[in-house]
């Protein structure tokens, strides 16, 4: 007869801290904001309406056109971090974890620095480079010849999303830049003598051998992105206010949740349509994180 282990306590112990905390700031809050969603103030008082904010949201005119706006811009915004920030970061990976490289580690912490600076730092600076008055963005292009390129970004509505997404770009391409040079320098050594041995080198070596381990890395990485653009909020909010100007051209689900939820100018807030915009980010995050869990990272694996 086998004898029965004992519980181990330890553990509970060690996990109760972390466990009431993130119960207390994550789980409460997301089960109260799904609850207030459900109701809604009815001559001052409130009542269950069960779907009917929702419904309002995506059909009523007032609000389904912010909202898919919102959900429009929001892609797009995630979209450019994906085309260009990953890319970028995983060719600075490549770059500086070439074992010739002088000053590396130089540089990896310069291009590091502006993921720890405040969003207000970086909006107000960004806005102060790029501002046709007083800026430094024209006189810079004039230096080059190409003062005639220069537009008010910012200021121009088919322009200034793309901005402020390149921007992001910039402040945070040193994370999947540290994230990729970690899993290359954990790259087994006898993998890559093996492909010296065999005359792959360079560039080749480093897309026949070193990206296909690599992937699950990249996989964590567009999730992480994926979720972190959803849930964007400071930088628009920050450089074109909670209107998210021009003409609502940045505006994303955070500032037309912000201006919903607390109300902005002479808009009254409506904690309860609030919290149905919030659940419906929710409920989007949870559908991307759940198609790359059940999708993507099960054919990682099966190609591993």
């Amino acid at each position: 007869m086998t004898e029965r282990r004992p519980f181990p306590w330890h553990v509970a112990v060690f996990l109760a801290p972390a466990v009431i905390v993130y119960t207390a700031v994550m789980i409460v809050p997301l089960f109260g904001t799904l609850q207030l969603s459900l109701f809604r103030v009815v001559e001052d008082v409130q009542k269950f309406v069960g779907l009917d904010n929702f419904r309002t949201l995506f059909g009523d005119p007032r609000w389904s056109a912010s909202f898919w706006n919102a959900l429009g811009n929001n892609f797009w915004f995630f979209l450019i971090h994906m085309i260009v920030q990953n890319p970028i970061g995983i060719l600075l990976a490549a770059l500086l974890s070439a074992p010739r490289l002088r000053f590396a580690a130089f540089y990896r912490s310069a291009i590091f620095v502006p993921t720890v600076l405040s969003f207000v730092v970086v909006g107000f600076v960004w806005k102060l480079i790029l501002s046709p008055v007083w800026g430094i963005a024209p006189s810079m292009l004039d230096a080059v010849g190409l003062k005639s390129l220069f537009q008010p970004w910012l200021g121009k509505e088919g322009t200034a999303l793309t901005t402020l997404a390149l921007i992001s770009v910039w402040q945070f391409v040193g994370i999947p830049m540290m994230l990729i040079y970690a899993a290359l320098i954990s790259i087994p050594e006898e993998v890559l003598e093996a492909a010296d041995m065999d005359g792959i080198t360079g560039w080749s070596q480093f897309w026949k051998i070193k990206l296909p381990m690599i992937l699950p890395s990249i996989g964590i990485i567009s999730i992480l992105t994926f979720v972190g653009n959803f849930n964007a909020f400071d930088l628009i909010y920050v450089s074109q206010g909670a209107l998210a100007g021009p003409n609502f051209a940045t505006d994303i689900l955070g500032t037309f949740l912000y201006r919903t939820f607390f109300g902005f100018q002479l808009q009254l807030g409506d904690p309860h349509m609030g919290a149905a915009i919030a659940t419906a980010m929710f409920a989007i995050i949870l559908v991307g994180v759940s198609a790359y869990l059940f999708g993507i990272q099960r054919r990682l694996r099966r190609y591993q």
